[in-house]
């Protein structure tokens, strides 16, 4: 379990998060809400990239306010973020490797669950040559395949087709039943909202409700009207 008490964070003056008290249990968690609410500050709060102004971050009852991201990473904690990292000189067979020491027969299960053929990729270089959708699922496949308690992805659905999302969500949903962990993620995708056990609603910094699909969603799309064509 993760607990945020009290959780704020300032930016240049500005406050972005504002007494976030939130607890994350072994579900899926949604966070959703317009663009600038603070979603990916708080995903990257969580996972210890940056560190809040004020506020405490308990896990299983231990504090890791201060705990940096390699420190988290130790305790099984897993990132995807919205926009991959580019590794030059790095396999996809490489990066797999250091999530999971399984041999390649084991970890193409991974690149097959967000629609990538092993025998195709697995000798690919994570750079330039491979598009913002095949960096983004080889990202999740490398999440996943560490296996790790805690999982964080910032919008997994960004640049990812159609048909390739849809199996994405139900990849999602078997690996949290399998390792029966902490999924969290921030999307605006509906497919994705409907599969979460809970939704946090983000406006402003502040968490506005928290709930089911059908407690949350009537204030997401009245959310929506409201700033049709204000970038939500």
């Amino acid at each position: 379990m993760i607990e945020l008490k009290n959780i704020c964070f300032f930016s240049e003056g500005k406050q972005i998060l504002k007494d976030i008290n939130l607890v994350f249990n072994n579900e899926i968690t949604v966070i959703t809400g317009p663009n600038g609410a603070g979603k990916s500050t708080l995903a990257k709060i969580l996972m210890g990239i940056v560190k809040p102004t004020s506020g405490s971050i308990f896990y299983n009852g231990q504090e890791i306010t201060n705990f940096s991201i390699t420190e988290r990473a130790k305790m099984g904690f897993s990132f995807a973020f919205q926009q991959p990292v580019k590794f030059k000189g790095l396999k996809v067979r490489d990066v797999l490797k250091i999530a999971n020491k399984q041999k390649d027969v084991a970890l193409s299960r991974y690149l097959k669950n967000v629609g990538l053929c092993s025998k195709e990729y697995m000798s690919r270089e994570l750079s330039g040559d491979l598009s913002g959708g095949e960096l983004k699922r080889i990202e999740i496949a490398t999440v996943l395949a560490r296996n790790t308690n805690v999982n964080i992805f910032d919008e997994p659905e960004a640049g990812i087709d159609l048909w390739s999302f849809n199996n994405l969500v139900k990849t999602f949903q078997d690996f949290q039943k399998e390792i029966n962990g902490i999924f969290i993620m921030i999307s605006h995708q509906e497919k994705m909202i409907e599969l979460a056990n809970k939704i946090v609603l983000l406006n402003s910094g502040q968490v506005e409700k928290i709930g089911t699909k059908q407690e949350v969603m009537p204030l997401i799309l009245n959310l929506n009207k409201s700033c049709k064509g204000c970038g939500v």
